[in-house]
């Protein structure tokens, strides 16, 4: 079978926790780089108002997403041998995702993460377990036929698939979509700069953008043009609440979302990313996927969980107002 869409990146159980007894205040302190920390009583017991529990992990979200507008979609990826495992090999099913690509080992755990919520905002406490023992030995690559590859951010050992992945891909005239993490940003542009020239689709958020290329976040314009000089294909880079600037090496598309009431931001990036490739397979418009994608980001934050509030195909949305101009 050729699929739309082959998946790869993490799969997670997600245990999220809501407290009132979580504090968030300033702190001088190096350690915390964000300059705020949370804090509640130690040793001690503390109550929870809420706890739910999600499966997570790039990889499955933008597998449930994509299988969710209706197209033929496959997760490649390995969890634990444990409960947690199961249950997202069984999540993705409910999403009609093919799961043949899905391994699992007694060596670890499947990943998990422990999302603190606190002021509407989020501190994860990440254990990366099983998904980054996927080997290039592992993978089936003979029957990985698809049109395209989406590579959701590859953490860990898992990080050094990037290339063998996207080669794959170039070789087998598969396009790709790429949202790289941190794992992959740290080793620098000079040595993605290769690889990075492969992909169709390039996703960053406005602080890796800046990582990436060495310059300041604020220098918009700069950061593209550079970014144009490596990426042939269409680079978008999220900004937050501001929205979301698209180039095609020609023009920019700039288009802010609508004031929602946010529950929860986990998955937000993954369900932007995926609807963003959804709107290019149904039109291979990049105006209409930037509508998708931000429909979908803003209906995945108002749900708790990363994959409860994602569209469903046929589901109607608000569209905001785009603007074009050209990339001087």
């Amino acid at each position: 079978m050729i699929y739309d869409v082959i998946t790869f990146g993490s799969a997670t159980f997600d245990i999220i926790l809501y407290s009132k007894e979580f504090l968030v205040k300033k702190v001088k302190d190096k350690k915390f780089i964000t300059g705020q920390g949370v804090f509640f009583p130690f040793p001690s017991k503390v109550n929870l108002e809420k706890i739910y529990f999600f499966t997570g992990g790039g990889g499955t979200n933008v597998a449930a997403s994509l299988a969710s507008q209706g197209f033929k979609v496959a997760y490649c990826g390995i969890v634990g041998k444990d409960l947690a495992g199961k249950e997202i090999i069984s999540d993705l099913k409910k999403f009609r995702v093919e799961t043949k690509f899905v391994f699992q080992t007694k060596a670890k755990p499947t990943n998990h993460s422990v999302v603190i919520v606190a002021n509407k905002d989020r501190t994860c406490l990440v254990f990366r377990g099983a998904s980054e023992l996927l080997t290039k030995k592992l993978i089936p690559w003979s029957k990985l036929m698809a049109k395209w590859f989406y590579l959701a951010p590859l953490s860990g050992k898992l990080a050094f698939l990037f290339d063998d992945l996207v080669n794959f891909a170039k070789k087998n005239k598969i396009k790709v979509f790429a949202n790289p993490g941190h794992s992959q940003l740290k080793l620098g542009l000079k040595r993605l700069k290769p690889i990075l020239e492969k992909i169709d689709i390039l996703l960053l958020n406005q602080e890796e953008a800046s990582f990436l290329t060495k310059i300041p976040y604020q220098k918009e314009r700069e950061i593209f043009k550079k970014i144009d000089e490596f990426v042939p294909g269409i680079f978008i880079m999220t900004k937050g609440r501001e929205g979301a600037v698209v180039s095609d090496n020609k023009n920019l598309w700039r288009a802010k979302p609508k004031d929602v009431k946010v529950l929860d931001k986990t998955g937000a990036g993954d369900a932007f990313g995926s609807g963003f490739l959804a709107g290019i397979l149904k039109k291979g418009d990049i105006e209409f996927a930037l509508q998708m994608a931000i429909a979908n980001a803003s209906a995945c934050l108002q749900k708790i969980g990363a994959k409860e509030g994602i569209l469903r195909k046929g589901e109607k949305f608000e569209k905001v107002k785009i603007k074009k101009e050209k990339l001087k």
